[in-house]
């Protein structure tokens, strides 16, 4: 009888796993093709992590073959009390016939202390199991502000960043190579330029697959503040119609003063547990951008 009992471990995803991984996943989200997976996968194979963190996350392995996933974006952002660890949690699946070992997979990614947990795309159903977990909103909604409605600043210049970039005068070198990245990863990245200032943006396009108000969008990943993008809005709106986008989600627990749109709770909402409460306007380095709309 022991010997058809299933061997489940749960373990680091390693490079060897990475294409039965994304087959697993492919499975697992029926309305995401191979390729994205990969794509994401293989981001995730090169960027910094950091020390002492896993690179891709955990797995459930059955005799070698993973029945389980969950994957883990880890960062160092720099905080008002020195270097703090942040963690996205994302793309969690477990086949049918496993799925009273998943509570392994979560227990072994939020055993650090030290980090703060992020759940940026939770299902709306989800929502009172994550709080029972001991996470807290930080994000209720989504605000769609149509941004080529409000008034362009006098002399105000919009420039992009290439994923090559290096020197921009007004930005820090850290905030030069958060844009150059992120432009790699296919984000739009922007500096927004007056005689007397240089505000960063990044954007990434979205997908929204139902509801009334639906326009081609971009979701707003980095600002320094939601402020400095109602400041900014006129002329990124004004580039951004050009390129056929009409509206840019924004993060927000209410109306954004100062922008037209639309403010809902409905979906959007983001979660964290942790020392280190997240800010709005700061999605870099997470799934949305690694591995996409």
């Amino acid at each position: 009888m022991n010997a058809l009992r299933p061997m489940i471990r749960c373990r680091e995803i390693g490079d060897a796993d990475l294409d039965s991984i994304a087959d697993l996943l492919t499975l697992g989200f029926a309305g995401r093709a191979r390729s994205y997976w990969m794509q994401g996968l293989r981001r995730q194979a090169t960027r910094k992590v950091p020390s002492g963190y896993p690179r891709f996350g955990y797995m459930l392995d059955n005799a070698g073959v993973p029945v389980g996933v969950l994957l883990l974006l880890y960062t160092a952002r720099d905080g008002d009390d020195g270097l703090a660890i942040q963690c996205n949690l994302s793309s969690w699946y477990v086949e049918p016939a496993f799925r009273n070992y998943a509570p392994m997979l979560t227990k072994i990614a939020q055993r650090h202390k030290q980090v703060t947990y992020l759940n940026i795309s939770p299902a709306s159903w989800t929502w009172p199991i994550i709080e029972t977990q001991g996470f807290r909103a930080y994000c209720k909604g989504l605000f769609f502000a149509l941004p080529a409605l409000s008034r362009p600043a006098r002399g105000m210049s919009v420039e992009t960043v290439a994923p090559d970039g290096r020197d921009i005068d007004g930005l820090s070198q850290a905030e030069v190579e958060l844009l150059a990245r992120h432009a790699g990863y296919g984000c739009l990245s922007l500096v927004c330029r007056t005689p007397n200032a240089a505000s960063p943006f990044i954007l990434s396009p979205v997908r929204i697959r139902r509801g009334l108000f639906a326009p081609p969008a971009m979701q707003l990943i980095y600002a320094r503040g939601v402020a400095d993008f109602v400041g900014c809005a006129g002329a990124i709106g004004r580039l951004l119609l050009r390129q056929g986008m009409l509206a840019v989600l924004i993060d927000a627990n209410s109306a954004v003063a100062g922008l037209a749109g639309l403010y809902t709770e409905k979906r959007g909402r983001k979660y964290f547990k942790g020392p280190h409460p997240p800010r709005l306007a700061d999605l870099t380095d997470t799934e949305l951008v690694l591995y996409g709309p």
